[in-house]
């Protein structure tokens, strides 16, 4: 079985290309739908999450409400007057990541095991945002970088959480400030999908890298 890491910056494309490669024969498993169930009301996650962020980042129901989790770790958006707050910010992203981190990551390990025990020769592929920061860069054979432009990003961010323009721009630098440079990962990956064109562009680089993936996974 062939383990394969899909990652890139936010609202980059890390989704649909997943579900490309899902396409054409891979297993996909996805970090944030991991971390969504590792956080329901009950679960050790959770329960360390509300012990360290307080009881306001929940909805009535008790779950936890994403986006009051998000500002209670990466601050408010930010203002030219409060950048002297950026080491607290740090630190509280880096005690979230400490306690959600592993458990996603040993969650990711055991379905790439099952997925493995059920085809030897799958392509098993996980989709996560922070790959490289939470060190899960050596668990996997082969590392795929989704790119878009600056641009794209924002407006995709905008489009998807239904915000103006500006103030996806204010969020999408708050979150990828905490995040290693997307430069680098396309330095530090085994494929590079530059996702800042058509459909079509994008899935005739999802194909050859799959019959890349296909043909290594088969030996």
């Amino acid at each position: 079985m062939l383990k394969v890491g899909l990652t890139g910056g936010i609202a980059s494309g890390k989704s649909v290309v997943g579900e490309m490669f899902v396409a054409f024969g891979a297993y996909l498993g996805q970090a944030d739908r991991i971390a969504h169930e590792l956080m329901l009301p009950g679960r050790p996650v959770y329960n360390e999450v509300v012990r360290h962020f307080g009881r306001a980042i929940l909805n009535p129901d008790l779950s936890v409400n994403r986006a009051r989790l998000a500002e209670a770790a990466f601050g408010s958006a930010p203002t030219a007057t409060e950048s002297a707050s950026s080491a607290a910010i740090a630190s509280r992203v880096a005690e979230l990541n400490r306690i959600v981190h592993p458990a996603v990551i040993g969650a990711q390990e055991e379905w790439m095991e099952e997925i493995g025990r059920q085809d030897p020769h799958a392509v098993a592929i996980v989709e996560a945002a922070l790959i490289f920061e939470a060190g899960a860069a050596k668990r996997f054979h082969r590392l795929m970088v989704v790119t878009c432009t600056d641009e794209q990003r924002i407006a995709r961010f905008a489009a998807r959480q239904k915000i103006d323009f500006e103030a996806a721009r204010k969020e999408v630098a708050r979150r990828m400030a905490a995040q290693m440079p997307e430069a680098e990962k396309a330095k530090a990956a085994d494929f590079v999908i530059d996702n800042s064109g058509s459909l079509d562009h994008t899935r005739a680089q999802v194909e050859q890298i799959w019959a890349k993936l296909r043909a290594e996974a088969e030996n």
